[in-house]
């Protein structure tokens, strides 16, 4: 996409990697007095749309909070909804790879979902590995979940002595850049257990938006904010 088709691109924003907690789906279709899983539907037309607008922002890496390790509690019906949308989407990611330049890597235990969807989750990752804009999909995740893994991870290998590239390096996450910044739709205030040890210092933005009705514009204007905040990393 031209520059002029976005207002901001990654280079003036001086943004390498966003995230987003995606909120606000049951919510929003409560109000229209739909089922919640009507809500999720939209929802992830929502993110298809989003995902594409941050790539023609030229932003290199994005990391969207699909479902969380305690997303499992919901009621059984919206859990199963969730999975055939999830499973609907994977079949359509391995359509599209190659046409939007995007590599695709699941975040969290993929042990715990169908081994048809694994496979398909493994392939893609496999497939898009050479394509230029990292998406991270949070399935399963926590982000206490992951600090625990990657701490065993490197006991297994016999590491004394962590420091903090040792931990960054054994992350889900550790191919994408240093996270400047997590929009949270819905209009709640939390990070909810969400990339807890890569969010040390990332700005956050929060929004009364739910997240079926988020929008490019929306965007800019999280973009617009982080830009006029002095990032100091502990510093003056």
């Amino acid at each position: 996409m031209a520059k002029k088709e976005v207002k901001f691109t990654a280079e003036e924003a001086n943004i390498k990697h966003i995230g987003f907690i995606m909120d606000g789906n049951g919510r929003w279709a409560k109000k229209r007095a739909m089922p919640r899983e009507y809500g999720h539907k939209f929802g992830a037309d929502v993110f298809e749309k989003i995902m594409d607008y941050c790539c023609h922002m030229g932003i290199a890496a994005q990391t969207f909070y699909v479902f969380s390790t305690e997303n499992w509690k919901r009621p059984k019906k919206e859990v199963d909804s969730i999975m055939r949308l999830l499973d609907n989407y994977l079949d359509d990611c391995e359509r599209r790879l190659k046409k939007n330049d995007v590599r695709f890597i699941f975040l969290g235990d993929k042990s715990v979902f169908p081994e048809s969807m694994r496979k398909k989750m493994i392939d893609i990752e496999n497939n898009s590995a050479s394509y230029k804009y990292i998406v991270n999909l949070a399935l399963n995740y926590g982000g206490r979940d992951e600090i625990v893994m990657a701490v065993n991870k490197l006991a297994a290998e016999g590491k004394t002595n962590l420091t903090e590239q040792d931990i960054s390096s054994a992350l889900y996450t550790n191919e994408s850049p240093e996270l400047d910044l997590i929009v949270r739709t819905g209009g709640d205030m939390r990070i909810s257990n969400f990339l807890l040890w890569q969010s040390a210092y990332a700005e956050l933005y929060f929004t009364d938006v739910l997240w079926p009705d988020f929008k490019p514009s929306d965007v800019d204007a999280a973009v617009e904010n982080y830009m006029n905040r002095k990032r100091r990393f502990g510093g003056v």
